[in-house]
């Protein structure tokens, strides 16, 4: 079945209802969104000349607009590839040509980095923004009738950021999104359309996921004027929008426990708090639950298996006289209803109870594979399972709990950076011999990126040198925000540089001369 049907569905029983929000304002409602979703899908079909199974980019900062785009081009049998809006211009051009990106709709905050890539970038013939005339045109066309797929056909290429620099697409079905949709019913909460989520996190990443089981059941979609997290606003929406939930990185839960901005009245509408993408310290966790109460539940997952791997539910985070509460509140639950998790040696048996392995998922909301990467795609599915590269622990009640990540990615405000990613641009600059990058704990943000560096004999270049150089090749958020000059790396007999090393010496170490950022 085709996922946009789920929006089908809604909007012939909640018409009314209100499916799209900005600020404090109905901006659509779902028979609205359904009819603006059947013109612009003709209009993809039509005057923009796309075919069944084309790849349509969405490079957008959150906004009213996103919803219609991504339902519109599902119901045209079209492929999404959303795109976090904060890449660099280089990073969306590597993705749009790796997807071969025909059409690429855009707002705005991304026009002037995206419009030149038609130029430079071969297949894509077009970028439309949502603010323009050009984009109302589309909206004038006739209905286009919901198009038929296979529940194998890819809807959404996930790109996330590979160990090796490039970015791997993540391929997402149809199937995979309504197993996802299911598995929320079955292991977080109902939902009505009397609910809403408000979307403070991208709707490129996984606000936009969980975005699909609030439309399925007719809820409302919150976009804040700010189009991301404030505080302040956070409130007022909280005030305006009864039985609000939210899908929240655990260093947006700390900046809103310490803004002390959720009022009496805004905490009332509050119906859920989803967490996840880094660690959730045990200290925050409980503070939260004594602001916003038995309103959290935290999941486990990837790109790659989208927001399902396992779970704590909002019962595990209420359940205080548990004799195991302490330890199950460091862990990530238990496995979702859909998926079967394991923990497997270097051997590839499995792990004993409460003794660390790769952790391995498979079920059908495990994506088909990476896009046009069979040797990635290889190595991360293995006889149905998904190799995660994370590293955990299952206790005997089942509980998983995370020890390490064996790609070593650094998760800063949510946001998912990879060292190699780093380190590649790094060593690009003429002054620099070797370059390791490792993660520094932030109390606002969860982990910074710093970079140990060895330049070459004679090389010369500053802490300021080296980040304008990062500014010009990659997205600010993943730039160093300090840079260590070593004479040497620490190495094993082997060669291989021991991150452990630099970990420990970051917690000695005296110098924190940071660069501006």
């Amino acid at each position: 079945m085709n996922i946009a049907a789920l929006l089908q569905k809604s909007a012939r029983s909640f018409g009314t209802s209100p499916a799209v929000s900005y600020a404090t304002h109905v901006y659509l409602t779902y028979s609205e969104l359904a009819d603006r979703v059947q013109q612009l899908a003709a209009s993809f079909m039509g005057c923009c000349g796309l075919k069944r199974g084309d790849r349509v980019g969405i490079a957008m900062t959150n906004c009213p607009a996103f919803t219609e785009v991504l339902y519109a081009i599902w119901h045209a049998g079209l492929v999404a590839v959303p795109m976090n809006a904060k890449l660099h211009q280089r990073e969306i051009s590597y993705i749009i040509k790796n997807a071969g990106v025909r059409l690429c709709m855009v707002n705005r905050d991304l026009e002037a980095a995206v419009g030149p890539l038609c130029d430079s970038v071969e297949r894509l013939e077009r970028v439309v923004s949502v603010d323009t005339a050009d984009y109302r045109s589309l909206l004038n066309s006739s209905e286009l009738a919901l198009q038929n797929v296979k529940a194998d056909d890819p809807a959404w290429l996930f790109y996330t950021s590979g160990t090796t620099g490039r970015p791997k697409g993540a391929t997402l079905t149809h199937r995979n999104l309504m197993i996802m949709t299911l598995s929320y019913f079955a292991d977080l909460e109902s939902l009505s359309h009397s609910d809403c989520i408000i979307h403070s996190a991208p709707l490129s990443h996984g606000s936009g996921i969980y975005g699909i089981p609030h439309l399925a059941k007719a809820a409302n979609q919150v976009i804040p004027e700010s189009g991301g997290f404030d505080p302040l606003e956070i409130n007022e929406l909280l005030v305006k929008w009864p039985s609000s939930g939210f899908f929240f990185a655990p260093t947006m839960i700390v900046r809103l426990l310490a803004s002390g901005a959720v009022s009496e009245a805004a905490r009332g509408n509050l119906r859920t708090i989803i967490y996840g993408g880094g660690p959730m310290y045990t200290q925050d966790l409980y503070q939260a639950l004594d602001v916003f109460g038995p309103r959290l539940i935290q999941i486990y997952g990837q790109g790659e298996a989208p927001m399902t791997i396992t779970y704590l539910s909002k019962s595990m985070h209420e359940d205080k006289t548990h004799p195991r509460f302490t330890k199950r509140m460091s862990s990530v639950g238990i496995p979702r209803t859909d998926v079967e998790v394991a923990v497997v040696e270097e051997s590839g048996q499995l792990a004993a109870d409460n003794q660390p392995g790769e952790i391995i998922v498979r079920g059908d909301v495990v994506m088909k594979g990476y896009w046009e990467n069979p040797k990635a795609t290889a190595a991360a599915l293995k006889d149905g399972w998904l190799y995660t590269g994370d590293v955990g622990v299952i206790d005997v009640d089942g509980f998983l709990t995370l020890k390490d990540r064996t790609k070593d990615m650094i998760i800063s405000g949510g946001s998912n950076i990879y060292p190699r990613e780093v380190e590649e641009v790094l060593l690009q600059h003429d002054a620099v011999l070797e370059a390791s990058v490792v993660g520094r704990f932030h109390p606002d943000w969860g982990e910074e990126v710093v970079a140990f560096v060895v330049l070459k004999p004679g090389g010369k270049a500053s802490k300021q040198d080296l980040d304008n150089f990062c500014l010009e090749n990659i997205s600010r958020f993943k730039r160093p925000k300090n840079y260590r000059f070593l004479d040497s790396l620490p190495k094993n007999n082997y060669g291989k540089i021991l991150k452990t090393k630099l970990r420990e010496q970051l917690e000695s170490d005296t110098d924190d001369t940071d660069v501006p950022h």
